[in-house]
């Protein structure tokens, strides 16, 4: 197959071309001519003719350029976006984080791929993964150790020389229906990509969902799951209440996190706990699986949860000496007046309430005039265009943005996250999308 080509006078779309002249001239701001354009763009835009181009560079990014150089077996380049290259949002929010995976989990991570390997292999010891080996393999550990070991597989991964990493964000994505390749363009003045293969490893934010005009100022999520940042937040010699809102894993590591600080350096903090569920879920060791693995409590989480605050516990633990429930089971109507109560004696609100996909490029096929809505195959992580059939378009998601669907024992449906889950499912899915991105 051939690239698109974008400049006058090469074969491919003139369409393709218009669009993305159009493009760069917006991102450019330019007023200049069509042919002068034309001309800049070719000098600051040499197009890459890739194998592959992965977006995202946290844990499933790192785990889809993994798989992708295990599975394209010639010297196809791949090409790898991101703006920072350090792990993602781990590194950047969540390194104080307790992780509720088992360390194991993160060393097979780190050794599920043989490019993974050759990392290892050449790296000088002690090193991340050294780190991870010395401790328990079946406990658990903060996620600055797996972050860590994002780092070094991060640095070793931009040393191939099949990997050409391009620093910046994602703009636009068009495909030309009749080579079958996309053309990525990026906030790199000087990156401009077409493959057949395109994966989006994005990621995802703290959701926030709205509350009376009355509440307090909010305290971002990722601040309070960071205790080091939290306690300098918050004022130490003055009363102040906080409003917590949710009840999955992320709230009661928050509820967790402020409770050390009311027995140490802010003895005047109170806590107000806003959940639909006065009973706490946990994930569960059945036979050969675990039941509520995606959606129940584990680790320090689960432990502090049962020992403090599950059902009528909270009435008498040591938590419950500065954390009172405000139970908002009953419907929207019932929560609502209630969060317009009790927030008003409230100084800050922490929204624990899940986490939102971040926007992907812009997507084009054909002529280019419209952006495409996509949908999703959960299963196996390829979009589609929702106005036509469901058929393959060389575009997949993974990772926390856009995770694995699965059944369980049960009988209920769950989305894999974690990143041994991401591994595994990568596993599965990138041969196929390889196979199919050279049909």
């Amino acid at each position: 197959m051939h690239a698109v080509r974008i400049f006058p006078g090469c074969s491919g779309s003139f369409t393709a071309r218009s669009v993305l002249i159009r493009e760069y001239r917006q991102r450019t701001k330019s007023s200049f001519p069509a042919g002068q354009l034309v001309r800049q763009f070719r000098q600051n835009a040499t197009p890459k003719d890739a194998a592959a181009v992965v977006v995202g560079a946290g844990p499933a990014g790192i785990a889809v350029v993994g798989n992708l150089l295990e599975q394209i077996k010639d010297d196809g380049k791949i090409v790898w976006v991101d703006e920072q290259f350090r792990g993602g949002r781990i590194n950047k929010f969540y390194r104080e984080v307790p992780g509720n995976t088992a360390v194991k989990l993160f060393v097979d991570y780190a050794e599920a791929l043989k490019p993974f390997q050759h990392i290892l292999n050449t790296e000088h010891k002690p090193n991340a993964i050294t780190a991870l080996e010395k401790l328990p393999q079946s406990g658990t550990c903060s996620l600055s150790y797996a972050g860590d070991m994002l780092n070094l597989l991060t640095a070793g991964l931009r040393q191939h020389p099949r990997i050409q990493t391009v620093e910046g964000k994602a703009n636009s994505a068009h495909l030309d229906p009749q080579s079958k390749r996309w053309t990525l363009t990026t906030t790199s003045e000087s990156s401009l990509t077409t493959s057949p293969l395109v994966v989006y490893c994005t990621g995802a934010f703290p959701s926030t969902t709205p509350l009376p005009p009355s509440s307090p100022p909010t305290i971002p999520l990722d601040t309070a799951l960071t205790p080091s940042i939290l306690s300098t937040t918050i004022p130490r010699d003055q009363a102040f209440t906080i409003g917590v809102i949710g009840g999955s894993h992320s709230a009661i590591l928050v509820l967790m996190n402020l409770y050390k600080l009311t027995t140490t350096s802010h003895p005047l903090l109170k806590i107000k706990w806003f959940t639909r569920h006065p009973t706490l879920r946990y994930a569960v060791q059945k036979d050969g699986y675990i039941q509520y693995d995606n959606t129940g409590l584990k680790g320090r989480a689960a432990e502090f949860g049962r020992t403090q605050l599950d059902g009528d516990v909270l009435l008498n633990s040591d938590a419950g000496k500065f954390i009172t429930r405000i139970d908002c089971s009953g419907g929207k109507e019932k929560e609502w007046s209630l969060l317009e109560k009790e927030l008003k004696d409230c100084q800050g609100v922490v929204q624990a309430v899940g986490y939102t996909p971040a926007p992907i490029p812009e997507v084009r096929i054909g002529d280019g005039k419209e952006v495409v809505k996509l949908g999703k195959d959960a299963r196996t992580g390829a979009f589609y265009a929702e106005d036509g059939e469901k058929k393959p378009i060389g575009l997949f998601g993974a990772g926390i943005a856009f995770p694995e669907e699965v059944d369980t024992p049960e009988g209920e449906r769950e989305y894999a996250v974690g990143m041994w889950k991401f591994m595994k499912f990568l596993k599965r899915v990138v041969p196929e999308w390889v196979k199919g991105s050279r049909a």
